[in-house]
């Protein structure tokens, strides 16, 4: 499978700029020690195999998944085989008492990467989904932020999203709201940050069921009227890298736009994808068609395909890497954006938010009208689109 012709492009996006910093981050990793959380998702593993491959002195990786980080170790092996290095995997949840217990038996490392995050519009359908979104994204990000502080990081790079950038959904605003708590933080430790675009074909994302759905023979669904900025697996992991060891403190990196990051609707990749693939697609009126021609068109080498318009709460309209009120450094390098943050703190709401997520775990109960409420007090100008329709009510 072709990624860049999927998503309209003939050439990577950072090659220049990989390849004129190449020696200076060679030279950096291969002297540095880095721990990596949620390092076996789709991210994390594309970070992962950008410093194996420079051969670090030491680096550990933390994730949930137990069977990701299995083929994550197979694929490293396959791809790059060994190193000097120090490389271990732990198969931990970042807010249990293992792990810290696991930071309290090491925890020195130069560069911390946080790549864990429920990163899915569709985990604010329920209050309880979204309460661990806001533990995930939030409160583990302060937790490992001082455990880094205390342990003497050199530098912590967390992913935030380009949703973050004036946010319409609850998964964009708990991605804000963790930028306030880095701020935060960033008297005490150096941290840098990256916003990019869809990650093609990440886990649980929806290029990434296109390939469930051939598998499984079943028809493709997708938005018509919803476009995006894509990026590979392995360009999210170079961005990741180059604002980790690059970015000074506070800084976001993020893709700049050029005729080489264009918008792309999912059914154009849609249709890209089963050409690829030998099919011809076939449009269908409704899910009940869709289903039952799948049974006899993939003979013919044609394939049912459902494209809609989207009406699904937390969709935004169009995408932005940054806002007209942050200030941009676009000369520093070739293909990459950085937004310049001067430290700006808001403790008092901080604090408060802190004060009001206790409240309602303390009751152990909560609606998501109060979630929604804190969030709008956080970002005033919190722009959240409630349909009453989700994307599990769909095929």
């Amino acid at each position: 499978m072709d990624i860049l012709k999927l998503i309209g492009r003939s050439q990577p996006l950072f090659n220049q700029d990989i390849t004129a910093w190449k020696d200076e981050l060679s030279s950096i990793v291969s002297e540095s020690s880095f721990l990596i959380l949620g390092g076996a998702g789709s991210i994390g593993q594309a970070v992962t195999k950008e410093i194996f491959k420079r051969r670090p002195k030491k680096m550990h990786v933390v994730d949930i998944s137990e069977n990701n980080m299995v083929e994550l170790v197979r694929d490293l092996r396959s791809s790059f085989g060994y190193i000097n290095g120090d490389f271990q995997t732990f198969a931990l949840d970042i807010g249990s008492l293992e792990y810290e217990a696991f930071i309290k038996a090491d925890g020195k490392y130069d560069y911390v990467l946080n790549l864990s995050a429920l990163k899915h519009v569709r985990s604010e359908k329920d209050p309880f989904t979204l309460m661990r979104m806001i533990d995930v994204n939030i409160f583990n990000t302060d937790k490992t932020l001082l455990q880094s502080i205390e342990n003497g990081t050199k530098k912590y790079f967390c992913v935030s999203t380009d949703k973050a950038a004036n946010p319409v959904n609850m998964m964009g605003a708990s991605k804000r709201i963790m930028e306030m708590f880095l701020m935060r933080r960033s008297e005490e430790i150096n941290i840098s940050t990256a916003r990019f675009a869809n990650v093609a074909f990440s886990d649980g994302s929806l290029l990434h069921g296109f390939n469930q759905r051939i598998q499984k023979k079943q028809p493709i669904v997708a938005p018509n009227d919803v476009k995006r900025y894509f990026v590979t697996p392995q360009e999210s992991g170079e961005l990741c890298l180059m604002s980790c060891i690059f970015g000074e403190n506070r800084d976001v990196f993020f893709p700049k736009l050029s005729e080489k990051l264009h918008l792309i609707s999912f059914a154009d990749i849609a249709v890209k994808y089963l050409e690829q693939l030998g099919y011809e697609p076939y449009l269908c009126e409704n899910e009940e068609e869709a289903r039952e021609l799948v049974k006899t068109l993939p003979d013919q080498k044609k394939w049912p395909c459902l494209f809609t318009g989207s009406d699904t709460t937390g969709e935004k309209d169009f995408e932005e890497f940054f806002t007209n009120k942050e200030i941009l450094d676009l000369d520093r390098f070739q293909n990459l954006g950085i937004i310049k943050n001067e430290l700006k703190l808001e403790n008092e709401q901080l604090q408060f938010f802190e004060e009001q997520i206790a409240n309602f775990r303390n009751s152990r109960g909560w609606d998501k009208n109060d979630i929604i409420s804190l969030f709008h007090k956080m970002i005033p100008d919190f722009g959240h689109k409630e349909t009453g329709k989700y994307l599990d009510s769909k095929m």
